[in-house]
């Protein structure tokens, strides 16, 4: 069964994450399977509005680490870039419906979504300090400027775990559901948008994002030069080490 399922229903286009047995990480091919799909919907007319969504109990726990370390996004070639790139740069409207964990980019994605609907189980962290790396898909640039630097800072640096009232709080969800409700909520309301002339979507969202547009790939770029260097550094290969062995990580012991 295809690890990302795709269906097009009046309009809505919707991709589901579908690897619950490892809590719907994401793979290079699984990168390379949601750009290929952004991108041939910028032209497909019959798409009008994207829909992301996973289980109940899991949106997306972020990286498959296995596969990140056998194919670490060496350049902006990489299908984890492509993705980003496309999902920041997507013309059409875009919704996300969150139940369980999202972590990492299952978080930072959701910054590229013009609408994002959570569930009351729906948890969101951060933890790219955590594992000696920083943040990517622009975050360090979108979530100041969604709450403010002091909370931005808080999450990015501790990485802590936040709920989704606090992630609606934050404004980074616009509802909360039940979690068997959020992802039927969510294509209702993408199929709502599917009706509405598709030019005007369209011209909405490009001026309601025209001013960031080229400072957000920049700041993609950016973020991925540095990713790059921290992952080929030791406090990296140490969380990864630890993770496997299922213990803390001590990161002392890289430093002199």
């Amino acid at each position: 069964m295809d690890d990302i399922q795709k269906s097009l229903d009046k309009g809505v286009l919707t991709l589901s994450f579908n690897r619950s047995n490892k809590k719907n990480s994401i793979t290079s091919q699984m990168y390379r399977i949601l750009a290929e799909s952004l991108n041939a919907a910028v032209d497909d007319d019959s798409v009008q509005v994207v829909l992301f969504q996973g289980q109940a109990d899991i949106f997306s726990a972020g990286n498959d680490l296995d596969d990140f370390m056998k194919n670490p996004p060496q350049s902006k070639e990489a299908p984890v870039w492509k993705f980003l790139f496309a999902i920041s740069e997507f013309p059409k409207p875009l919704i996300a419906a969150v139940s369980g964990p999202a972590i990492g980019i299952g978080t930072t994605m959701l910054l590229h979504c013009d609408l994002v609907y959570a569930s009351s189980s729906a948890k969101f962290s951060l933890p790219f300090v955590n594992l000696g790396l920083c943040p990517e898909a622009g975050s360090a640039l979108l979530l100041p400027r969604l709450m403010g630097h002091q909370r931005a800072s808080k999450l990015l640096l501790f990485g802590d775990t936040f709920n989704s009232s606090e992630a609606r709080e934050l404004g980074l969800v616009i509802e909360i559901l039940s979690p068997e409700e959020v992802n039927a909520y969510a294509l209702k309301e993408a199929l709502r948008l599917s009706q509405k002339p598709q030019n005007s979507l369209m011209e909405t969202k490009r001026l309601l994002k025209q001013s960031d547009s080229d400072r957000i790939r920049k700041q993609i770029e950016d973020e991925g030069a540095a990713f790059h260097k921290l992952l080929n550094g030791s406090d990296f290969k140490e969380a990864v080490l630890a993770f496997k062995e299922k213990r803390e990580p001590n990161f002392k012991i890289h430093q002199s």
